[in-house]
């Protein structure tokens, strides 16, 4: 059984939460998302060394905040003190790093949907997985839950044994032979790929499943297009501005 989203497919999910328009996986983000007139996100989480789950992409903290070292390895009073905006661009010094739980806030507040990716750091996959899904049910309770997806399957596995109700999203670079077992086995709402890894004969497969297949990342008009026409549901996009449709 597919559990489906209380919500519509959006076409567009706004990558990393702000796209190239803000700091990646900040509330910043999320409101010029919202702002641009976009209702859906897209955005990182991974857990600190206190195992509360925070916005961030890498496994480090360097390239977009002002602290050092791994993430997973950081205390939470250590993350909440850094500066995620000011590597963006100087107009956001001062962005803090945010929780799950600020994130979730502002997206309900803003009424945007959100897919949630999850980020294990090496060894952690089942415990992030499930720790994330119970957060998840816990700050969306009363609302349509959250897209999950994420590389890791042992991470789904988890999210999909801690909350079996959670939409969750099968995710690779290129869909493997078996993609329709493992997304099969996880109850899969669907399934994510690289715009540039999608064949026809995979489409045609999913088409035929009812599994919708979402592609990253597509920047430009004509890809966005290509996606749409050849039946993709929805794409993940850094600049959300330039692509010729937009979600109602």
């Amino acid at each position: 059984m597919r559990p489906a989203p209380a919500w519509a497919l959006p076409r567009c999910f706004v990558h990393r939460g702000g796209g190239a328009l803000a700091p990646e996986n900040t509330l910043a983000g999320l409101r010029v998302a919202a702002l641009t007139g976009f209702r859906a996100v897209e955005f990182d989480v991974t857990l600190s060394a206190d195992g509360t789950p925070w916005l961030i992409h890498d496994a480090t903290l360097e390239r977009t905040t002002t602290g050092h070292g791994r993430v997973a390895a950081t205390p939470d009073h250590v993350l909440a003190s850094l500066d995620a905006g000011v590597r963006h661009h100087p107009s956001f010094a001062g962005e803090p790093l945010p929780t799950l739980a600020a994130a979730a806030a502002l997206c309900r507040a803003l009424a945007l949907v959100a897919n949630v990716e999850i980020k294990p750091a090496d060894g952690s996959e089942a415990t992030t997985g499930a720790c994330v899904a119970a957060e998840i049910a816990a700050l969306w309770q009363g609302a349509p839950l959250p897209l999950v997806s994420s590389f890791s399957f042992e991470a789904l596995l988890a999210a999909r044994q801690a909350v079996p109700l959670l939409p969750l999203a099968c995710l690779w670079h290129r869909p493997p032979a078996d993609w329709r077992a493992q997304a099969d086995r996880l109850g899969a709402f669907s399934v994510h790929c690289a715009a540039e890894a999608v064949a026809e004969g995979f489409l045609a497969e999913a088409r035929e499943a009812g599994v919708p297949v979402l592609c990253y990342t597509v920047n430009g008009r004509e890809l966005a297009a290509q996606c749409w026409s050849r039946g993709v549901a929805a794409v993940f996009s850094d600049r959300p501005d330039l692509l010729a449709r937009r979600p109602s």
